[in-house]
Formats: structure tokens, sequence, C-alpha cells
């Protein structure tokens, strides 16, 4: 693997506080960048990955809608109704 050098501005203080950290930590500075820079590159990709799942879910619903397949409020209500109650049923009834 290449490597590259990645060079930014921070307060000292700011520097001097995360060398000990790092160092308390049996960790360079170099070493948690490293590291985060991993997972944040890693957290995008998941974020990404989410976003295009979610507007696939969302087309897949609209395409559905409009092909005609849809199922009626009151339809879902009443399903819904009757799976309360039955669980009504469940937690009130002695075992």
């Amino acid at each position: 693997m290449t490597e590259a050098t990645f060079t930014f501005r921070v307060e000292e203080t700011l520097k001097e506080q995360f060398a000990a950290a790092a160092k308390s930590r049996d960790r360079t500075g170099a070493q948690l960048l490293r590291d985060f820079m991993r997972d944040f590159v890693r957290q995008q990709q998941d974020a990404a990955e989410h976003d295009a799942w979610f507007r696939r879910q969302v087309q897949a619903g609209l395409d559905s809608a409009a092909a005609g397949r849809l199922v009626a409020n009151e339809d879902v209500e009443a399903e819904f109704a009757s799976r309360r109650s039955r669980t009504r049923r469940k937690l009130t009834t002695p075992s």
C-alpha cells in the first residue's frame, strides 16, 4: 500500500493533549488519526449504503402504489385492531 503525508494545522494545546491521550493508550497520534479516518470513511460508506437501500424501498412502495397494489386504510386498521385485541387477551388470560 502506498502511503501519503497528510498535513494540517491545529492548536498547539490540542496537539499536546491529543499526543498525551494517545500515549496513555500506548498509541501514537498518527495511529489514532488513521483509525479515526478509517472509521469515518466506513461510517460514510454505511450511511450511503443505507440511503441507497432506503431510496430503493421508497421507490418500490411508490411503484406498488402506482400499479394499484394498495391496502385500504380501513383494512389495515381492522387487522391491527384484531392483533391488539389478541395481544391484550394473551396478557390478561392466566397461564
